[in-house]
C-alpha cells in the first residue's frame, strides 16, 4: 500500500516532464518488458480462451485507463488535491464487485456509497481558486475505471494467479504500448531532469507491477476482508508524501475530508455484504428430538 500510495506525487512530478500519453504509453511498456520475463521464468498455465475478456478489462482500466487519466488529471490538480479522490478507490472497488457478482448489499452500503461521494464532491466544489472542474472529472473518471479493473482482477484471480493477472495484462498490451511510447516519445530529451526519469522509473516498475505482486500475495495471506482495509491508509500516506517530496500544502479541509471518507467507505465495506439469515434453533432442537425417539423406540423393538 506504500507502494501505491507514492503513484501519483510521482506522476505529477512526471507530468512536468513528459506528456501524459508518453508516460502512459511508456511505463505500461517498461513494465511489460518485465512481466514477460518472469512470465517467462516462473512457469505455469496459459489464461483460457474464455478468460482473455476478463484480461482485456483488466489491461483496458488498470494499464491504459488510471494511468492515463490520472496523468491528464495531474496537469490541473495538484497530487495532494487528487489524492482525496483515491479516498473513494475501496468503495468503487466494492461497488463494481456487487455489480459484477450479482450479491445484494444492504441498504447501509448505498447510504454510505451516497455520503463519501457527496463528500469529495462537496470538498471539489468548495475549492474553486485551488482546483479544476477538469482535474476533479478527471480524477472521477480514474477512480471508476481503476475500481472496475481492480474488481475484475479479483475475480480473475480466484482462477489465475493475482501476480499472472497483472503479468498477462501487461504482455498482452505490449505489442501496442510499445510502439505507441515510441511514436510519442519527446522531439529531444536534453532538459529532462533526474527526478522526472526516476518518477517514470518508480510508476513502471513498483505502481504498475511491483506494488501488484506485493498487494495480491498479502491478500491471499492474509485475506481480502483482512488486508482490504489496507487501502484505507493509502490516502493519508500520499498526502505525506505529498507534503515531504512535492513541499505541497495539506489544507485542513483535505483531512477533514479524506477522514470522512475513510470512514464511509470503512462502512460500505461492512455493509456491501447481505445481512444473514438468522437460523431458527427450535425447530432444529423439535427435529433432533423427533429424531432421537424414534432411535429410541427402535432399540426397544430390538431389544424385545
Amino acid at each position: 500500500m506504500a507502494i501505491f500510495s507514492g503513484s501519483l506525487p510521482a506522476t505529477r512530478v512526471a507530468v512536468r516532464a513528459f506528456d501524459p500519453l508518453f508516460l502512459t504509453f511508456s511505463r505500461a511498456s517498461l513494465a511489460g518488458l518485465v512481466a514477460v520475463v518472469l512470465l517467462a521464468c516462473l512457469k505455469g498455465r496459459r489464461p483460457r480462451t474464455d478468460e482473455l475478456a476478463s484480461l482485456g478489462l483488466v489491461a483496458a482500466c488498470v494499464v491504459v485507463g488510471f494511468p492515463l487519466l490520472t496523468a491528464m488529471a495531474l496537469e490541473h490538480v495538484s497530487a495532494a488535491h487528487s489524492l482525496v479522490y483515491i479516498g473513494l478507490l475501496p468503495m468503487a472497488t466494492a461497488l463494481f464487485g456487487v455489480l459484477r457478482t450479482g450479491d445484494r448489499p444492504r441498504p447501509a452500503f448505498w447510504a454510505c456509497s451516497l455520503s463519501g461521494a457527496a463528500l469529495v464532491s462537496g470538498f471539489a466544489l468548495g475549492q474553486p481558486g485551488s482546483a479544476s472542474l477538469t482535474g476533479d472529472l478527471l480524477m472521477l473518471a480514474a477512480v471508476t475505471v481503476c475500481g472496475l479493473g481492480y474488481a475484475e482482477g479479483a475475480r480473475l484471480s480466484r482462477r489465475l494467479q493475482g501476480w499472472r493477472v497483472i503479468c498477462w495484462a501487461l504482455t498482452l498490451t505490449l505489442p501496442l504500448m510499445l510502439p505507441l511510447a515510441v511514436a510519442s516519445q519527446p522531439p529531444t530529451l536534453q532538459g529532462i531532469g533526474s527526478a522526472a526519469w526516476w518518477s517514470l522509473g518508480y510508476v513502471s516498475l513498483f505502481s504498475m507491477l511491483i506494488g501488484f505482486i506485493f498487494w495480491y500475495r498479502g491478500l491471499a495471506l492474509g485475506g481480502v476482508a483482512a488486508v482490504g482495509q489496507l487501502q484505507l491508509l493509502q490516502p493519508f500516506i500520499g498526502l505525506g508524501l505529498a507534503a515531504w517530496l512535492l513541499n505541497e500544502s495539506i489544507s485542513v479541509a483535505m483531512l477533514a475530508t479524506c477522514a470522512a471518507v475513510v470512514v464511509c467507505v470503512a462502512g460500505a465495506k461492512r455493509f456491501a455484504t447481505p445481512a444473514p439469515v438468522p437460523s431458527i434453533p427450535t425447530c432444529q432442537s423439535d427435529e433432533a428430538g423427533i429424531d432421537g425417539a424414534a432411535a429410541q423406540r427402535k432399540r426397544r423393538w430390538a431389544s424385545r
